[in-house]
């Protein structure tokens, strides 16, 4: 009798599971934020307390607890995060999670992002929303899928004088004070065309719904595997987007132009010469990005891009 009571008062007590010791897929997450953002600090800590309720160790990338002087929690940079870190969430935008991913790419630690109030591609998580959605994906409940970066190359008399990433894309274009730029486009060795424009964009699939979409060019899935290029106003109307295949390796040569840029994800930069030539491929890099388990492509287009909706009759 008294066994069997010490046995359930164990059962009870000693084995029922502490508020801490709930279902985790990730133990150790990151947070990054978005240094200009208005109130971040403050969001930041709501964030990591959050987090930490929920049982996990707490990380603050080291450059975010820098500027915004944020004490409390152990920091690291993003070049100690694999192996160590198991999930980063980031709060900002589509520019802060571009920055983070590319620093990450090919180091399987996932990204989720939350925006804070603009509707992201990436960040689809609303701020307002947090705490709902975030403990589930930390739980386990999320979608994840696989983004692919290109690899460029800038060569200038045979040698290579940069070397960058892009989850977005790849563009070579003109200043604003300067005339139109000739560009020559070489795909897999084979001459594809002499273009005057005021630039080119080379996009990845990630890529399509940024600046390659205000230039005129296709919206392509995250899933569809290939390589976007689309001029930037062309001087001729025949010169007109195209999809390459994602094994496609993509050489454009500055033939003539003023202050040539090239510009990777928006975010860094070279200035060219005359005969500067650029290489472009996809790179064996990839960054996986998390999302709510009811997440839809779809649904982020219609509402960023405004299109119609009507009642669903399925």
């Amino acid at each position: 009798m008294v066994e069997g009571i010490l046995c359930l008062w164990f059962n009870r007590y000693m084995l029922s599971p502490s508020p801490n010791s709930s279902k985790k897929a990730f133990s150790r997450v990151a947070l990054v934020g978005k240094f200009q953002a208005d109130g971040i600090g403050e969001r930041l800590k709501h964030l990591a307390k959050l987090v930490s309720d929920l049982g996990c160790e707490v990380f603050i990338e080291s450059d975010t607890a820098s500027h915004l002087g944020l004490k409390g929690y152990p920091t690291k940079a993003p070049q100690d995060f694999s192996g160590a870190i198991d999930l980063v969430v980031v709060l900002g935008g589509d520019g802060t999670m571009l920055g983070i991913a590319r620093q990450l790419a090919g180091s399987n630690v996932p990204l989720v992002g939350i925006n804070m109030g603009r509707l992201g591609y990436m960040t689809d998580i609303p701020i307002q929303s947090v705490e709902d959605i975030l403990p589930k994906i930390i739980a386990g409940e999320y979608e994840s899928d696989t983004r692919t970066l290109l690899d460029a190359v800038v060569i200038r008399n045979g040698k290579e004088i940069n070397r960058a990433l892009a989850l977005n894309d790849v563009v070579v274009n003109r200043s604003a004070i300067s005339g139109m730029v000739e560009l020559a486009v070489h795909v897999n060795g084979s001459f594809m065309y002499n273009q005057r424009s005021d630039g080119l964009i080379v996009s990845t699939p990630t890529g399509s719904t940024a600046y390659a979409l205000s230039a005129g060019g296709p919206i392509l899935h995250p899933f569809v595997p290939g390589i976007l290029l689309v001029p930037i106003a062309p001087h001729s109307l025949s010169n007109r987007p195209i999809v390459l295949p994602q094994d496609s390796v993509t050489v454009i040569e500055v033939v003539n132009g003023l202050q040539v840029i090239v510009n990777f994800d928006m975010q860094s930069q070279t200035n060219l010469q005359n005969g500067d030539k650029i290489q472009v491929r996809q790179s064996d890099k990839t960054v996986a990005l998390l999302h709510p388990s009811n997440h839809s492509d779809y649904k982020t287009l219609r509402e960023k891009l405004h299109w119609n909706e009507y009642p669903s009759t399925f």
